[in-house]
């Protein structure tokens, strides 16, 4: 017997589905015809300082019981349909399909756009430069084991811009078609392997520990019965059909990796947004160099949210300092701290402006 209580229910849902599709399609043809103004004055589809600007409006617009991330995954999604329909846009990231660069790239740019899987960091800069792809998404940083430094290199030496950051909870899981005593081989990108490292030499001490290009490259090695396993996520189990042994491996539960988004061209200053801006000097050998390169930013109370050194390279002893601060590079007062920087600098360069958004 119906449920009269269960039926008038189901029919408030389908008139309520019948005007949310109606007003996502309102939505959508509306963002296109912003987008058609935007390509006749050379403005890119992609502003993600106004899409910080519509994930902060919505947060504050709902009221519950939609869970915050929920929605935000939604317009995530819906912004997405908007910007394919203005234009064939072409992501570029550290390949193959199902690495942790993958899944950052998706998480950002949502699932509509096109994505195109790259076998190196160097070639993700290169395809943006090119004009092959519309941006780029590369590893920086993770929370366990700290830079990657085939990037920092890479940020420096080429003419692109950072316009974004992305975090990504990073769960390591272990992939095997054998079983657990039959392993004698990990493999996994370098990284991966660091962040397990504890938790391996517990498990399997006398297991070889074997790098290569990717997390799902390692998955794609695992063979019947030649004893390999592999550590990835588990969407790379997934789409590679591997077994998965052990779930969470990690040796810190919160793992985050921080990736870029890097582009053509930079990111103008936008109200109502925070922004972080990155960039890179090298100083002269004398006591007090930093300090007084840093001066700048403290008298004038800008954050400073990170500082990392670097090898430049160039001759023995010689480093870039890459610093991170809170602020866009087109502010007044941060235009004034860096003009001080850039006196007391050999070499300086900003990376780019971008909104800075926390770990979710």
């Amino acid at each position: 017997m119906k449920n009269p209580n269960l039926e008038s229910l189901r029919d408030e849902i389908d008139k309520i589905d019948t005007q949310v599709v109606d007003l996502l399609n309102r939505r959508v043809r509306t963002a296109a015809e912003i987008g058609k103004i935007k390509n006749s004055i050379g403005v890119d589809p992609y502003d993600p300082a106004r899409e910080e600007q519509v994930f902060a409006k919505i947060k504050n617009l709902s009221k519950g019981p939609m869970r915050e991330d929920s929605l935000k995954t939604i317009y995530r999604e819906v912004i997405s349909a908007s910007i394919a329909l203005e234009k064939e846009m072409v992501i570029g990231y550290l390949g193959p399909e199902a690495t942790y660069t993958h899944q950052a790239a998706v998480k950002n740019f949502g699932s509509t756009l096109d994505y195109r899987s790259l076998s190196d960091i160097p070639d993700v800069f290169n395809a943006v430069e090119s004009g092959e792809c519309d941006y780029g998404v590369v590893p920086i940083e993770n929370s366990t084991e700290g830079a990657v430094n085939r990037s920092l290199d890479l940020l420096v030496e080429s003419e692109l811009s950072i316009i974004a950051q992305v975090y990504l909870q990073v769960e390591h899981c272990l992939f095997s078609r054998d079983k657990r005593t039959e392993i004698k081989e990990i493999r996994s990108k370098d990284q991966a392997l660091a962040q397990c490292g504890e938790w391996v030499r517990r498990n399997f001490p006398h297991a070889s520990l074997i790098p290569v290009t990717s997390t799902a490259e390692g998955v794609k090695n695992c063979k019947v019965g030649n004893g390999v396993a592999a550590i990835a996520g588990e969407l790379a189990g997934r789409i590679h059909d591997v077994p998965m042994l052990d779930q969470g491996i990690q040796d810190k539960k919160n793992n985050v990796t921080r990736f870029l988004v890097v582009a053509r061209n930079s990111l103008s200053h936008s109200q109502n947004v925070m922004f972080r801006t990155s960039l890179v000097v090298t100083l002269s050998d004398q006591v007090g160099a930093l300090q007084s390169a840093l001066s700048p930013f403290s008298s004038r109370d800008i954050n400073l949210c990170k500082i990392e050194s670097r090898p430049s390279r160039k001759k023995s002893w010689d480093y870039y300092f890459f610093i991170d601060f809170i602020g866009h590079s087109e502010e007044e007062e941060v235009k004034d701290a860096l003009n001080e920087l850039e006196a007391n600098c050999s070499f300086y360069k900003i990376l780019g402006s971008y909104p800075e958004n926390s770990p979710e």
